[in-house]
């Protein structure tokens, strides 16, 4: 199982990006996906997720600028994250919470590689 993120980078404050985050290979299905984050000298956290059944987790820091979105059928999560701020400066690390093949598997946390989105002032 892989999971494959794109989007991020340098951007000014005010502004918007988007990330995507695929999931790939034996799954046999998918409880939830989203986004952790981590600052420099800060410890990881949650940024947003989203279950099979759309429900949703965001980071109250994230609330009403960030939203998260879910293709299930392409195993694909997406976040939208407006009105960047500097202080969402961080790696951001896509997750998933799954069952590989055969079906009967155990749940796992699988990740992806973290990608830097730095917000300048």
């Amino acid at each position: 199982v892989q999971l494959q993120a794109s989007g991020g980078g340098l951007v000014q404050a005010g502004g918007s990006l988007r990330f995507s985050c695929t999931a790939s290979g034996s799954i046999s299905s998918i409880n939830r996906m989203g986004w952790y984050r981590q600052a420099p000298g800060k410890q990881r956290e949650l940024v947003a997720g989203v279950g099979s059944g759309g429900s949703t987790d965001l980071a109250d820091s994230v609330k009403g600028r960030f939203t998260i979105s879910r293709d299930n059928a392409k195993n694909t999560v997406y976040l939208q994250m407006n009105s960047l701020k500097p202080e969402d400066t961080a790696v951001y690390y896509c997750y998933a919470y799954l069952k590989s093949r055969p079906y009967y598997s155990t749940p796992s946390d699988y990740w992806g590689q973290g990608t830097q989105v730095t917000v300048s002032s």
